[in-house]
């Protein structure tokens, strides 16, 4: 059946902005670890982070880490997802879990919006959900189970099959994430879920993603003659984000 997108903070960094400022410090500094920890934690450090990510110095952005569970995402999505190289990711197994009981799935907008296209859609999730229990019983005959059974019948399941995923990512590599997955020409399905992981990290580091989005937010648009046109709008949606 369909299901809908659902975003997780598992965990993060202890007070992230607290722990860039002393790992930026670190680098300036002659005190020692414990002296140089009481004067970080002695102040609000707004301002120094501030300045910063106005110097564009990023290495110490990456000593905080923020890990999210996703559900609700395709495929389709997941696989654009892991080209963010700089990231940690443990994905539901479509080899170990089986998806006899039911595969869940997205539906495009686009489709959904549209009665005949939303059957037609239905009506191809439930012959591959046919065809895949069909070949997992043909296979248990032959002595075929388990996991081996699943990895070959999984080969009928479509794209838009549900994925559970957990993602671990430092604060300058989701910088880089949203710059790239919140732009209008990013695929509806990865920039939605960027969008809601850029609302949950706003409140934990918000001086560190105050500025964060796709990169006209900081910028001219860096699409060049593939862009969408729309800056200023989206300007503005990430200003109210």
């Amino acid at each position: 059946m369909e299901t809908k997108l659902k975003v997780i903070l598992l965990a993060h960094t202890p007070n992230p902005e607290a722990t860039i400022a002393m790992a930026a410090k670190l680098c300036y500094s002659p005190s020692d670890i414990e002296a140089l920890k009481e004067k970080t934690a002695a102040k609000d450090q707004k301002k120094f982070v501030e300045k910063l990510m106005q110097m564009g110095h990023m290495s110490p952005i990456e000593h905080a880490s923020f890990t999210f569970a996703v559900e609700g995402i395709s495929r389709a999505c997941s696989h654009q997802l892991v080209r963010h190289r700089l990231a940690s990711y443990s994905q539901q197994s479509q080899r170990y879990v089986s998806e006899e009981s039911g595969f869940d799935y997205i539906i495009p907008e686009a489709i959904r919006g549209d009665a005949e296209l939303e059957r037609y859609f239905v009506d191809v999730m439930a012959k591959a959900q046919k065809a895949y229990n069909h070949i997992v019983k043909k296979l248990n005959k032959k002595g075929v189970t388990g996991e081996a059974a699943n990895q070959d019948a999984r080969f009928v399941l479509p794209n838009a099959c549900e994925t559970k995923i957990m993602i671990s990512m430092n604060a300058r590599e989701l910088l880089h994430f949203f710059r790239q997955r919140c732009c209008n020409r990013a695929q509806w399905e990865i920039r939605e879920m960027a969008i809601v992981m850029l609302k949950v990290v706003q409140g934990i580091a918000p001086t560190v993603f105050a500025g964060s989005g796709p990169g006209c937010v900081s910028g001219p648009c860096p699409e060049g003659e593939y862009t969408c046109g729309k800056a200023v709008e989206v300007r503005e949606r990430f200003k109210k984000l």
